[in-house]
């Protein structure tokens, strides 16, 4: 059960972490269409400034930066929301690192980078910002099918999301009644991300995706944007698959 919850406010507001990405651009787009005040952190200020500012600027939508990997930052940016809004009403976590990385060639530091960035950054961000978190709030937790089914030549990544399956379905039930915590997995959309992928791998993984093509951001965000609704109300502690029906092949 939460230690503290406060009362939803006329403006909703929303934190989405990684938001410089093409999915939390997306998502944020969304949230700035339903009248949400934005909170959007990543580690690169000079990609994240164009969105902020696309998005109204400080008087609807402020930009800071945040190294995931870092606790402290975590906290930093609780201490920001708190400062400029109050309360959240939604958490989106999106920040995250995929790296090509065959066995033989994960070091330690390369194991450990992954996990800080794609598990412990999800768990530090809402660990700092759960003391705010409003009644009927919802998190929403960016996860990938390589976490579920494992991916060759991506351990640490398919790892930590698989780790960041089960820390939503723990989250669900500790932060229960008053936040539903879900996670959204895509598959193959088209990213800067995906286009890191080895041309001939990718297109085998598109000729196995039943829809036959990859999707695209904002397909990811139109799933964010339900879980992060009234619509949504029943549903905690899933992880939605946004993968073209690669997932059953």
């Amino acid at each position: 059960m939460q230690e503290l919850s406060m009362n939803k406010q006329d403006c909703e507001t929303a934190v989405i972490t990684g938001a410089a990405g093409e999915i939390p651009a997306a998502i944020a787009k969304r949230f700035h269409d339903r009248n949400i005040r934005l909170l959007l952190a990543d580690i690169s200020m000079e990609a994240l400034t164009p969105l902020v500012e696309s998005l109204g600027g400080e008087q609807s939508c402020y930009g800071m930066m945040q190294d995931v990997s870092k606790a402290e930052d975590a906290e930093r940016l609780a201490l920001k929301c708190q400062e400029i809004f109050g309360q959240v009403d939604y958490i989106v976590t999106a920040a995250g690192l995929y790296q090509h990385l065959p066995l033989g060639e994960i070091g330690v530091s390369e194991w450990r980078n992954s996990l800080a960035i794609n598990l412990d950054g999800v768990f530090y961000t809402i660990q700092a910002l759960r003391p705010l978190l409003s009644r009927r709030s919802s998190i929403v937790n960016l996860a990938s099918l390589a976490g579920q089914r494992g991916s060759i030549n991506h351990t640490p990544y398919a790892t930590a999301k698989g780790g960041v399956l089960t820390l939503t379905r723990s989250l669900a039930q500790e932060l229960s009644p008053l936040t539903r915590v879900n996670a959204v997995s895509p598959g193959l959309i088209d990213t800067r991300m995906m286009k890191s992928l080895d041309e001939v791998k990718r297109q085998n993984m598109i000729d196995s995706t039943p829809l036959q093509r990859l999707g695209r951001p904002d397909e990811v965000a139109s799933v964010v944007d339900f879980l992060c609704s009234d619509a949504a109300s029943y549903i905690t502690g899933e992880a939605i698959q946004v993968n073209g029906g690669l997932y059953i092949n």
